[in-house]
């Protein structure tokens, strides 16, 4: 076993001891929807920290957590042991205290972006997040506003940042799915080629090699960060989204360690990202 290994199990270990003070709770629940075709009601899955039911005064800041392809909203805390982690982050004091979001962006059709007959991204920003902002004590405001995402919703998080600079101060990506790239698990489905076309549709790395002083002007204010394992099949396009930054002056943080896609990767890039976005708090 190589010393990274075990300096992070230590760390785990160290961090579920801790989780034994301190108890937030993930609720999984849904909201009413409108901007979806046919859907009524909208799942979705909350942490919120220990101190949330105590203060009824108190606001806070919020991350959007995006997850991945054929997955689920509830898949952060199955899997990945948010609770758990965001608990005894806070515990710690590795973490201040913040809420944690995750939208539902497989059911149905699975895709974080606009579609004719699925307009995703409209729903999220025009409905889910002043839903949710409304509904819940988040502080509201870019600077304590984050996103972060594995796999797909880690291409999306970077597409969103692009797309909406005015909405968050920083954003995470682990393991990015940023282009088109063969998925052995859409091989018979029969809708992957439009939903493939649609990631290329939004490709982040061209976006920003062929982006205008404006909108390189924008970008500059948000706090990047890659994660990504080196076996992992999106390294070299997270490699080439790190190019694309340097190409035109965006400052970001790259972190490559040993893995693949899977959630032995993620479980400890969520607690890597968790970290992060806490230590950007203002």
């Amino acid at each position: 076993m190589n010393i990274s290994r075990i300096i992070m199990i230590a760390s785990l270990v160290l961090l579920f001891a801790g989780n034994m003070f301190s108890q937030g709770r993930v609720i999984n629940t849904t909201m009413p929807c409108r901007l979806l075709d046919s859907i009524t009601e909208r799942e979705y899955s909350i942490y919120l920290p220990e101190s949330y039911d105590k203060d009824e005064n108190r606001k806070y800041p919020v991350c959007y957590l995006l997850h991945g392809g054929n997955c689920a909203c509830t898949d952060w805390d199955t899997f990945g042991r948010l609770r758990i982690v965001a608990d005894s982050l806070i515990q710690c004091g590795e973490m201040k205290e913040m809420i944690f979001v995750c939208p539902e962006g497989n059911k149905n059709n699975m895709i974080w972006f606009n579609a004719p007959h699925w307009k995703y991204e409209d729903f999220f920003f025009n409905e889910f997040v002043p839903y949710i902002e409304s509904e819940y004590r988040i502080l509201g405001d870019r600077d304590n506003r984050f996103i972060a995402g594995y796999s797909m919703g880690g291409g999306a998080s970077i597409v969103y940042g692009l797309s909406h600079p005015d909405m968050f101060a920083a954003v995470y990506s682990m393991s990015g799915y940023l282009r088109r790239q063969y998925m052995e698990f859409l091989k018979n489905d029969p809708s992957a080629e439009w939903r493939q076309q649609l990631v290329e549709d939004h490709n982040p790395i061209r976006r920003v090699s062929e982006s205008v002083d404006e909108d390189i002007a924008s970008w500059k204010n948000i706090d990047w960060f890659i994660d990504c394992g080196d076996k992992d099949f999106t390294y070299e396009a997270n490699i080439d989204m790190v190019q694309a930054f340097r190409d035109k002056g965006i400052n970001y943080q790259l972190r490559v360690y040993g893995g693949g896609h899977d959630w032995d990767y993620w479980r400890p890039s969520l607690i890597r990202a968790l970290k992060h976005v806490s230590s950007k708090i203002k």
